[in-house]
């Protein structure tokens, strides 16, 4: 869940070094290449759930005596997703099955780590599904003098620290102040008797009101991607459903996709960790994003609004874990003109969905989408990720429909972050080995 998941994890010098035992042991298809396929959901959220599974936008921890968090990282967020991607994951040894948020916006993987055998049945406990660390044999944890434990820029703040144990401990704050907290552990994710990773570094929460837990596929050195070293991975969101009682379900596929040789590509932009502006996070897909169009119109937005800028501001980037595409004020306000020029009779009045939208309707919402149009995301190469007019409105609560598009301002983010709803009948493939993102049409619910 970023920026999604703003995880200030900078190290001068890597303490991985994983050797090519420590990766997946490959699974080859008929072109000899590595692949692993896994069913996506996008599952709704029940308005009860912990704020972690609506935003993985992540305010800073607290700084420490003498430090000094980055001024532009200082928000919350009265934002909430309603819709999050889940894939079901094997860990440990024999693996527990457990539903991890995608998230390629954030770094760090944790889950949900709860002793099963220890919880009374008259009780109310935590969930049954969560990890169980006791029942698993390759579960270790991370003691406070291990590396990964230790600060290494005095920019920023790691959120670890030593608990009473001497066990590496984690916390950190998400934007709307609910803190994220637990301990370092190392542990496999076993895909088959053949097929598995050596121990990771994941986080272990003990947070008893959830069950699911974040899988962090960015590309910085603690991410699953980095770290079991998968040279790429793709997914397909389905078309959100509305219809009670049915989920739709995509596909995620770690290594190669099958489906590739359709796929046009752009390239990411990579920056240093010597390149320390303010308002960028380096350990995102950022992409070059050149234009708008609406019902075929191009939009008069710079193509430099989508660059980052000397302080990062207007970095444009790839995010599984944000349920809307977010907007730098000068690309939101032409965005919303033109939907004002085409139906501002039909705009709901004095309504902006939870503080960040207020291009929101209460009318029929396919009649809406067709007087909008299409719209069409411009990248670099000629590529485009074109939104049909039927999928230009998010249903958002009691029959409101808004344009599935957000002011980034109102995070306290200057960056433009494509989600999962303009991601929605696609192949999105991220190829950190050779600095793309590849797009390709499909039908993600078949």
């Amino acid at each position: 869940m970023t920026l999604n998941a703003m995880l200030f994890f900078f190290f001068l010098t890597p303490f991985l070094s994983l050797s090519s035992q420590e990766t997946i042991k490959p699974q080859l298809n008929k072109n000899n290449t590595f692949s692993l396929y896994f069913p996506l959901t996008s599952r709704s959220l029940s308005p009860h759930s912990s704020p972690k599974f609506y935003s993985s936008f992540v305010a800073p921890t607290r700084p420490k005596t003498g430090v000094k968090a980055a001024p532009s990282l200082n928000f919350r967020s009265k934002f909430r997703y309603s819709k999050v991607l889940i894939v079901s994951l094997p860990i440990g040894t024999p693996p527990q099955t457990q539903e991890m948020v995608l998230d390629t916006g954030s770094q760090l993987s944790w889950i949900q780590c709860h002793k099963k055998t220890a919880l009374s049945p008259k009780k109310l406990g935590p969930p049954t599904t969560s990890f169980d660390p006791s029942l698993s044999s390759s579960f270790s944890v991370l003691p406070c003098n291990h590396p990964v434990c230790k600060p290494r820029i005095t920019d920023f703040t790691l959120p670890t620290d030593c608990d009473k144990n001497r066990l590496c401990h984690y916390s950190y704050f998400y934007a709307d102040g609910t803190l994220a907290e637990g301990n370092l552990v190392r542990e496999k994710f076993t895909f088959s008797r053949s097929q598995s990773t050596l121990p990771l570094v994941l986080g272990c929460a003990k947070d008893p009101s959830n069950d699911k837990g974040i899988w962090g596929m960015n590309v910085g050195r603690l991410s699953f991607a980095s770290q079991a070293k998968i040279s790429k991975f793709s997914y397909c969101v389905p078309p959100q459903s509305y219809r009670a009682g049915f989920t739709p379900t995509g596909s995620f596929y770690l290594g190669e996709n099958p489906n590739s040789s359709g796929f046009q590509y752009v390239n990411l932009l990579t920056f240093t960790q010597s390149q320390h502006m303010p308002n960028l996070d380096p350990l995102a897909y950022t992409v070059v994003l050149q234009g708008i169009r609406i019902k075929g119109k191009k939009l008069n937005i710079p193509a430099t609004v989508f660059r980052p800028d000397a302080s990062g501001s207007g970095q444009t980037i790839v995010d599984s874990g944000s349920e809307f595409t977010y907007l730098v004020d000068e690309a939101y306000n032409q965005v919303k003109a033109e939907v004002v020029r085409l139906v501002g009779p039909k705009l709901k009045k004095g309504y902006v969905y939870g503080g960040v939208s207020d291009m929101c309707f209460d009318g029929n919402a396919l009649e809406i989408g067709r007087l909008i149009g299409d719209m069409v995301l411009e990248f670099d190469k000629g590529v485009e990720i074109v939104i049909p007019e039927e999928r230009m409105l998010a249903n958002v609560e009691n029959g409101i429909h808004c344009v599935g598009i957000g002011r980034s301002d109102m995070l306290g983010i200057p960056s433009n972050i494509i989600g999962s709803f303009h991601q929605q009948n696609l192949w999105v493939e991220f190829d950190p080995t050779n600095k793309r993102v590849g797009f390709g049409k499909a039908d993600c619910s078949r």
